[in-house]
């Protein structure tokens, strides 16, 4: 028999049908776990394997569904409280059954109807999935330990493409969880569009410093970054009719918020396009030729 993830996806054969859904072969009260009538596919037939997400129940019975949860054990995310009582709060994760955060797992107290970056987890004393907002003991350690002994190996080189979940603001900038692992920090001079907690965005690595800390970045550096804009402005240009109002002399803050770059990145996108003939520079803007 197969070993089930709880909290995770889990490939299930479908054992036999029943008035108020499927059951799956694969463990569970007397080797059987329910897929309820709502969430099975009309052409799903006995002997089929379906790919389903397992939880628990509110009577903590393994339950299957097709649903696609907001987060899996193992996951960072950031999530609304759903509600509160006097034992925790409950978070939406886009299941039927709330995801439960319990006091001691809190930062601060939570508040109904605000969103907050937690970590999911199995609660090794109650087999609960459970999330945490102390998400910083859930980060991997790569810092060397007090005792000498090396932390985890950082597996990146500079300019590595990687996710980033944005965690908080902090005066340098903000601090980031790097691939679902690692923490990193982007600095605000990294930063030309605009940013909120719970953003998940593309990035690069920056500097992986001797103590173990991670800096990212949101654009690759050098000659290639500004070849991949030249060809986002390329198709800017041709789906805007072949202009643009914005040239090499344009203010900063308005390329911010048009493109997201710098006005450095921006002005060589457009000496490029220029040189390879492509636009023309007007006192209006540019214009493709």
């Amino acid at each position: 028999m197969q070993q089930l993830k709880l909290g995770q996806k889990n490939k299930l054969k479908a054992a036999w049908r029943v008035d108020f859904g499927m059951y799956l072969e694969g463990g569970g009260y007397e080797g059987k776990i329910l897929l309820p009538e709502r969430y099975v596919p009309e052409d799903l037939e006995v002997g089929d394997e379906i790919e389903v997400f397992l939880y628990l129940d509110n009577e903590e019975r393994l339950i299957a569904t097709t649903l696609e949860p907001k987060a899996m054990v193992g996951d960072f995310a950031y999530l609304e409280v759903a509600w509160v009582n006097e034992f925790g709060a409950f978070l939406d994760w886009g299941l039927m059954k709330d995801l439960f955060c319990p006091f001691r797992e809190q930062k601060r107290r939570m508040e109904k109807g605000r969103s907050y970056i937690v970590h999911v987890h199995v609660d090794e004393d109650s087999y609960r999935i459970m999330a945490s907002a102390k998400v910083e003991r859930y980060l991997a350690h790569t810092a060397p330990y007090e005792d000498g002994t090396p932390g985890e190996p950082i597996p990146y080189k500079v300019d590595d493409e990687v996710e980033l979940l944005v965690w908080q603001k902090t005066d340098l900038g903000f601090k980031v969880i790097i691939d679902n692992h690692f923490a990193g920090l982007l600095y605000d001079t990294e930063i030309f569009r605009n940013l909120h907690t719970g953003d998940v965005v593309k990035g690069y690595i920056k500097n992986v410093r001797p103590d173990g800390k991670i800096d990212v970045k949101l654009q690759k550096t050098g000659r290639q970054h500004t070849e991949d804009f030249s060809a986002r402005l390329l198709r800017y240009l041709e789906t805007q009719g072949g202009r643009c109002r914005l040239h090499d002399k344009s203010d900063a803050e308005e390329i911010k918020e048009q493109f997201g770059v710098s006005k450095r990145t921006y002005k060589q996108a457009v000496g490029d396009l220029y040189k390879k003939r492509l636009i023309v520079i007007t006192e209006n803007g540019i214009e493709l030729v």
